[in-house]
């Protein structure tokens, strides 16, 4: 059974990427001036992703936008109820740190000193415990070259502490999402980056993307999260929602679909 009392996931740390396809056809193919072809051309999965228990917590399909970071921000801060993360990580696209700035801090409208000027603007301040680093590659020739990772919000002693913590990860990194990407494009065809399979329709794209990365959660048991039932000697499948405390079991995908979805404030 969905074990609600233990809601939300017992999420420590989260990765953050945007995954590319397309619809319908690709950008390059799209009529800048036909109103049919707004809808179609790339489409992005932009996801949050608990390494730690391989756990898919947000999604949001669609144009890789400014807007549509913030979307994933504000739902994945409402998923684990605004809970701080002991580790963030993304790429270097740049909407993430205002996104993260925004979702996490608190608006602090400076007093007035009664001297001459213009007044300080409100500004937007993060908690002194939010760690946030980025990983920045470089390219030559379609290949890796470099990797640098830089810390934006937080100290270089709470970065060590919170690697040190980390269960999963000794570096700054998002292989761990990086790797789910694969695994999501083995997993829905649509995705695969040459193919005829691709969606013709935004509204079974979208479908297709939160059925395939949700059902993974509860109905793939993942090796490495495997543990070892002590009195019977034996290895015990999880996925990822029982790793992250959602569910004390393997669940078929008829019992996913079956279950009644439900709006949790």
């Amino acid at each position: 059974m969905m074990n609600w009392f233990l809601f939300p996931p017992q999420t420590n740390e989260v990765q953050f990427d945007e995954k590319w396809s397309f619809v319908g056809k690709k950008d390059k193919n799209c009529d800048p001036f036909d109103p049919n072809d707004e809808k179609y051309g790339d489409n992005w999965d932009h996801m949050a992703f608990d390494p730690e228990h391989r756990l898919v917590i947000s999604v949001i399909p669609g144009k890789r936008t400014a807007e549509n970071i913030h979307k994933l921000i504000e739902d994945f801060i409402k998923r684990t109820r605004g809970k701080l993360m002991r580790l963030i990580t993304t790429d270097k696209y740049m909407p993430y740190k205002e996104a993260i700035r925004i979702g996490y801090g608190r608006l602090v409208n400076p007093e007035r000193t009664g001297k001459r000027g213009r007044p300080k603007k409100p500004y937007w301040e993060v908690p002194s415990g939010l760690i946030y680093a980025i990983v920045k590659k470089t390219l030559s020739r379609g290949r890796i070259s470099k990797v640098e990772t830089e810390l934006v919000f937080g100290t270089e002693e709470g970065l060590k502490r919170a690697l040190k913590r980390s269960k999963v990860s000794k570096k700054v990194n998002t292989s761990f999402i990086e790797r789910q990407n694969g695994t999501d494009r083995n997993r829905n065809s649509r995705k695969i980056r040459k193919s005829l399979s691709f969606s013709k329709e935004p509204e079974e794209h979208e479908a297709m993307t939160f059925f395939c990365l949700y059902s993974y959660n509860f109905c793939w048991p993942i090796r490495t999260l495997q543990i070892q039932d002590v009195q019977g000697g034996h290895s015990i499948k999880r996925t990822p929602a029982m790793a992250a405390g959602l569910t004390d079991h393997v669940w078929t995908i008829e019992e996913w679909i079956r279950f009644p979805a439900v709006q949790l404030c």
